[in-house]
C-alpha cells in the first residue's frame, strides 16, 4: 500500500459515511493506517450503531491496509482521549487527525429549541475541540522530549458558516467557529511541528441528499457530486508534502478547490474624533458601497 502517507497514522472522525468514508479510503489507498472513528449515528445525532465503522474497516483490510474501528463521542472529553490513546497504542503513533463528524438540525431561527442548537454546537465546535486538544498534547510532549514531530489536524468547514445559509443559524455559527478555531490553532501549534487547516466540502451524502444536491450523471462518468472528490486535497494536507501550509481553508465542490481568503479590513473613514450618531449614517453606507460584497453560497 504504498503511497503520499505511507505509514502514516490517520484518525477521521464521523469516518463510517459519506465523505468521511472517503477519506478513510483514499488514506488507506496511499499507505496511511487508519482509525475509523464512527458513533452510527443518524444524521440528527439518534441512535448508535458499531456496524458502519466496522465496515469500513473491512474494506480497507480487504484492500490490504490496516485500520481499526472507534465508537467514541468526539464531543465527549474522555471519549476524545480514548480516541487518541487508541491510534497511539494500536499503530504506535498519531500523525493526523481529521476532524469531520457531524450532524444536522435545521431550523430557521424563530422556530428552533435550544437542544436543537445545543446538539449541533457540541457534536461540529465541541467536537472539533476535544480531539484536537489531546492530540495537540500527544504531539507537544512529544516535541519537548525531542522527538521529530510533522503533525496535521484538518477540520472541516462549511460555505453555510463562511457565506451563510438559511435556516442553519446553529451549524453556520459552529462551522464559521470551526474556521476561526483553526486559524488561531495553526498560530499555536506550529511550533511542534503541526499543521492547521480546514476543508469546506460540497458533495452528494446522507447530510445533502434533500438540499437538491444531487445531478443527473450518465453511467461511467465522472459525478461532480460524488464524495470521494472531496479526498484528495484532504490526503494531500494529511502528506508530509504539505508541511509549509497552515491556517488555510480549502473548498472543494463540484470539482472546484478554492482557498478561502480571510476577513480583510475593507473602506474605513478615521476623523481623528469621536463620532457623533447622528452622522453615521451617511458614512456607513458609503462605506458600506465601497466594500467588496459577499460571494453567494452556490459560487
Amino acid at each position: 500500500m504504498a503511497g503520499l502517507c505511507e505509514g502514516r497514522v490517520v484518525i477521521v472522525t464521523g469516518g463510517a459515511r459519506g465523505i468521511g468514508r472517503e477519506h478513510c479510503l483514499e488514506f488507506a489507498r496511499q499507505g496511511a493506517r487508519i482509525v475509523v472513528n464512527d458513533l452510527g449515528s443518524e444524521r440528527t445525532g439518534e441512535g448508535r450503531s458499531s456496524e458502519p465503522a466496522e465496515a469500513v474497516v473491512a474494506e480497507i483490510r480487504a484492500m490490504g491496509g490496516e485500520a481499526v474501528a472507534n465508537g467514541d463521542d468526539v464531543s465527549d472529553w474522555e471519549g476524545a482521549k480514548r480516541m487518541i490513546d487508541q491510534a497511539t497504542a494500536t499503530f504506535g503513533s498519531l500523525d493526523v487527525l481529521v476532524s469531520n463528524a457531524g450532524i444536522l438540525r435545521d431550523r430557521m431561527l424563530a422556530n428552533m429549541a435550544i437542544d436543537e442548537w445545543d446538539a449541533v454546537i457540541k457534536v461540529h465546535l465541541r467536537g472539533t475541540f476535544c480531539p484536537a486538544r489531546h492530540a495537540a498534547d500527544y504531539w507537544r510532549a512529544r516535541a519537548k522530549e525531542g522527538n521529530p514531530v510533522d503533525a496535521r489536524i484538518i477540520n472541516t468547514t462549511s460555505v453555510s458558516g463562511l457565506l451563510g445559509n438559511q435556516g442553519q443559524c446553529n451549524y453556520g455559527a459552529a462551522k464559521a467557529g470551526i474556521a476561526a478555531f483553526t486559524i488561531t490553532a495553526a498560530m499555536e501549534l506550529a511550533r511542534y511541528g503541526v499543521t492547521v487547516n480546514a476543508i469546506s466540502p460540497g458533495a452528494l451524502t446522507r447530510m445533502t441528499e434533500d438540499l437538491g444536491y444531487g445531478v443527473e450523471v450518465p453511467a461511467g462518468e465522472w459525478n461532480p457530486r460524488d464524495p470521494a472528490n472531496i479526498a484528495p486535497i484532504v490526503v494531500w494536507l494529511g502528506s508530509s508534502e504539505s508541511k509549509d501550509v497552515t491556517g488555510q481553508v480549502f473548498e472543494s465542490t463540484g470539482g472546484r478547490l478554492t482557498v478561502f481568503e480571510r476577513w480583510h479590513r475593507g473602506p474605513a473613514i478615521n476623523p481623528k474624533r469621536r463620532f457623533d450618531p447622528n452622522e453615521l449614517g451617511p458614512i456607513v453606507k458609503d462605506l458600506i458601497s465601497k466594500s467588496r460584497q459577499p460571494d453567494a453560497i452556490g459560487g
